[in-house]
């Protein structure tokens, strides 16, 4: 196999941002200090949030159950440090809502040892593979935090043959996987086996773009030789990192629109996932920390530290020291992460990253001018949507139309179109609130 022969067919259409990775993409990952009180939310994925099995006043030991799955379509919840449980009730959270959580303050002179618990072998049946993955509280680290044991659960009327890990990072500014990549490549063949038999693959491709040669030479001379595993370097485009465009550059197959990775015989894991997977399962332990990106202009201290989940933005931010004139803190890239209104939320399962503007960057620019149909957002549309018709039918409020039409619940939120907009349209907002709109007039008619 030739590492570096780029398929000629990437996928269409896409952007190229500057990347922003050069302050922290050499420099390996340092475990975080420990804050005294930990902010956890019960809900840290998609699905319903964990259930509690803890109280006020108990002292728990880093790596304990506080929460238990909640259904299938749940993850549990485990303690990031040894501590007593200070208060439950609602805290914080990116999206400005109150959620149900705990309040966890660390015992000061701890040694925070995490105890093993019961293994599970990459030889186990399938069922026993995917529950140690929940109950393990994994969740899809790139971001989305989508349980990653529903993810692997291959419906019985599909087959996975591809097993492509995403170790892209298309996001500006972030280095997270790739340092995992550099520095945890053990843990990720590991979790390879795990999900080579949840999965039923026959193979398995690793993805990451040009500008991690690095990693993809340090993965590739460490393939274990019993694992049909390969290793494939794509062009630097954004959004490559999105499963679907992944599939396209790497398999040069098309997802069928409102189609999943499944329906062409793919599943998609990210790799920071995947080694969590590696390295929990045959610990039988849960997952308490993770790796995280700080940078930005604003940030004096950038690197890629390991943090216990449930870290508070605030202490985050004094430890590795900002700016006076901060004007915004990004959780995840500038693209696709959310910029943050109170520093008092934690870090949950999907932090991927901490991105401090100053107010040098941030020009603030509300003016919105009308669409000349250049159609830039047409050209950068990753999936050939049409978002300057759309535009147009959201600012009318037509949102069922834009969904029947128009393919809107295709739409990935990447940010692309806003991103090359001359009339300063917030498009991909339009679509994000569009997309919520039609979601609930459809749960209230099945309702």
């Amino acid at each position: 196999m030739k590492l570096f022969n780029f398929h000629k067919n990437t996928f269409k259409h896409g952007i190229h941002p500057p990347e922003f990775k050069d302050d922290t993409k050499d420099l390996p990952i340092r475990q975080f200090s420990f804050a005294p009180v930990y902010i956890l939310p019960l809900s840290q994925h998609i699905g319903q949030p964990a259930e509690l099995v803890v109280r006020e006043g108990q002292e728990v030991a880093r790596g304990q159950l506080l929460a238990k799955a909640n259904g299938y379509m749940s993850v549990p919840l485990h303690a990031p440090v040894s501590g007593i449980i200070k208060k439950i009730k609602p805290v914080p959270t990116v999206g400005g809502k109150m959620s149900e959580g705990i309040y966890l303050e660390a015992f000061p002179y701890s040694g925070q040892e995490v105890a093993e618990g019961t293994p599970i072998h990459y030889d186990a049946d399938k069922s026993d593979i995917l529950q140690g993955i929940q109950q393990a509280g994994i969740v899809g680290l790139g971001g989305a935090a989508f349980p990653t044991h529903v993810k692997l659960k291959v419906p019985e009327d599909k087959t996975c043959e591809v097993l492509l890990l995403n170790g892209v990072e298309c996001e500006p500014f972030l280095t997270t996987d790739h340092r995992v990549m550099l520095e945890q490549a053990e843990d990720i063949f590991m979790g390879i086996r795990y999900l080579l038999k949840a999965t039923g693959a026959n193979e398995c491709i690793i993805g990451i773009e040009a500008n991690k040669k690095n990693a993809a030479k340090h993965l590739e001379s460490l393939l274990p030789e019993d694992l049909p595993i390969s290793v494939k370097v794509v062009p630097v485009k954004y959004p490559q990192g999105a499963e679907k465009m992944l599939i396209t550059s790497v398999l040069d197959i098309e997802v069928p629109s409102g189609g999943l990775p499944i329906d062409v015989g793919v599943v998609v894991v990210n790799v920071a996932t995947t080694a969590e997977i590696g390295r929990l399962l045959p610990r039988g332990q849960g997952i308490q920390e993770r790796v995280v990106t700080i940078t930005g202009p604003g940030v004096k201290k950038k690197g890629n530290y390991l943090i216990p989940i449930g870290t508070p933005l605030r202490f985050v931010l004094e430890e590795v020291g900002v700016s006076n004139d901060i004007s915004e803190v990004y959780l995840g890239g500038p693209m696709m992460g959310v910029s943050v209104s109170n520093l008092d939320i934690p870090i949950v399962k999907g932090t991927s990253g901490i991105v401090v503007f100053t107010k040098n960057e941030v020009k603030v620019n509300d003016r919105v001018f009308a669409c000349i149909k250049c159609g830039s957002c047409v050209d950068a549309c990753p999936i050939s949507l049409n978002p300057s018709k759309m535009g147009l039918l959201a600012k009318a409020e037509s949102y069922d139309q834009m969904a029947e039409d128009c393919n809107l619940m295709d739409c990935f939120e990447c940010g692309s179109c806003s991103y090359v907009c001359p009339s300063n349209i917030p498009l991909v907002q339009r679509f994000r609130i569009a997309k919520s709109i039609v979601r609930k007039r459809k749960a209230k008619i099945h309702a």
